[in-house]
């Protein structure tokens, strides 16, 4: 197969690239923890080169990126686009990465400017266009992570979201509070009754989340809860505190669109059934590249071939 185009989904901590096919079949990809946190503006271009050179990328392959190497503290700035915004029309906004001899163009992300839900994101919605950009009508789509995204999307195009700082806020209170305390950091996987116990807390009482944080460490002072449960505890609290929140804006009977991979999509999923709310799940990476390829095969299209008249 013969490369199109190579997709690199450039985030904070990580990064990864794709070489596609015209179909945006995967051909051969890599991964490494050179996010944007970690490199200096010269050195997007470099590190780029070095990852398309190990997968054997041709000098004269286009590139699209998503994700925080178009941030302000990126390679280069791609500006936000204002909602509502089209997903399937970001490409007409991609910014073009300087220092460097081949074409590569960076996704911009969406800004949601309003003085009471000011709002952001970047790389999300490349996912978002490869899971539901093609979806007529009214979606809901939640995308967990360091910082979970509530999206809503009528006809393609992106009207609302909000971001919830589940991940962030769990490695925060696990390891800058009184919950370190709490069990063992290496507790073992099983914990599926302690998960959903605090999923059903938080769902029951959302207005509650700090006292019933506090419990967690209190119960096992007191001999209440189960060792090494602290992990499941947390983690359940806070993405039942999240859906709480985020079902305030469904309408009765509406589906979600769970945008996931691995572990956090079986315990989001969970929590969803637990609240009481239907989901469809999309795997979170296989979005990403069909994302990318869906905007690279408009910006690259190679011009038909046409026979002599």
């Amino acid at each position: 197969m013969h490369p199109f185009c190579a997709a690199v989904d450039w985030g904070t901590s990580s990064f990864r690239a794709w070489l596609l096919d015209e179909r945006g079949e995967v051909i051969d990809g890599t991964r490494s923890s050179e996010g944007m946190a970690t490199l200096r503006r010269e050195e997007f271009a470099p590190v780029l080169e070095k990852h398309l050179g190990a997968l054997g990328a041709p000098n004269h392959l286009p590139v699209l990126v998503c994700g925080m190497a178009g941030s302000r503290q990126g390679w280069v700035e791609a500006p936000y686009c204002d909602l509502p915004a089209s997903l399937s029309g970001l490409g007409a906004f991609a910014v073009a990465a300087p220092g460097i001899a081949r074409d590569v163009r960076i996704i911009p992300g969406l800004a949601q400017r309003s003085a009471d839900e000011p709002d952001v994101m970047r790389g999300e919605e490349t996912q978002l266009l490869g899971a539901i950009g093609g979806i007529e009508g009214r979606a809901v789509a939640c995308m967990p992570g360091t910082h979970s995204k509530w999206v809503r999307i009528e006809d393609g195009e992106v009207r609302h979201f909000r971001t919830f700082m589940t991940g962030e806020l769990y490695a925060a209170i696990r390891n800058h509070t009184i919950l370190h305390h709490a069990g063992a950091q290496d507790a073992p996987a099983a914990g599926g009754e302690v998960f959903a116990a605090a999923v059903h807390k938080a769902l029951a009482e959302p207005q509650a989340l700090t006292a019933n944080l506090f419990a967690i460490r209190a119960g096992e002072l007191l001999g209440f809860n189960e060792p090494h449960g602290a992990d499941h505890a947390i983690s359940g609290m806070l993405i039942g505190n999240e859906i709480a929140a985020a079902k305030a804006d469904l309408g009765p009977g509406e589906k979600v669109h769970l945008i996931a991979t691995g572990a956090i999509a079986a315990r989001y999923g969970e929590a969803l059934r637990m609240a009481g709310i239907d989901h469809v799940l999309h795997d979170a990476d296989q979005c990403v590249i069909a994302g990318l390829a869906s905007l690279a095969r408009q910006l690259f299209a190679r011009p038909a071939n046409r026979k002599a008249m």
